[in-house]
């Protein structure tokens, strides 16, 4: 049976110290979201070659005003 999002989010909640901030919480939480997120990108093939991340780089700063 799949694990829910809620029962994933508390036990990762569980495994904080028990001094830990509400922002501490969220980083933790967030971290998560986005390394599932990624690990779900790349299970799906959406990924971006180095070579291509290495072309578009220079771009990207200059865009950002970099």
């Amino acid at each position: 049976m799949k694990t829910s999002p809620k029962q994933t989010a508390l036990k990762l909640i569980e495994s904080l110290p028990a001094d830990a901030s509400l922002e501490d919480i969220m980083y933790e939480l967030y971290f998560r979201q986005r390394v599932d997120r990624g690990l779900g990108e790349l299970r799906e093939g959406r990924t971006v070659s180095h070579g291509e991340v290495k072309r578009s780089l220079p771009k990207w700063l200059k865009s950002a005003g970099r």
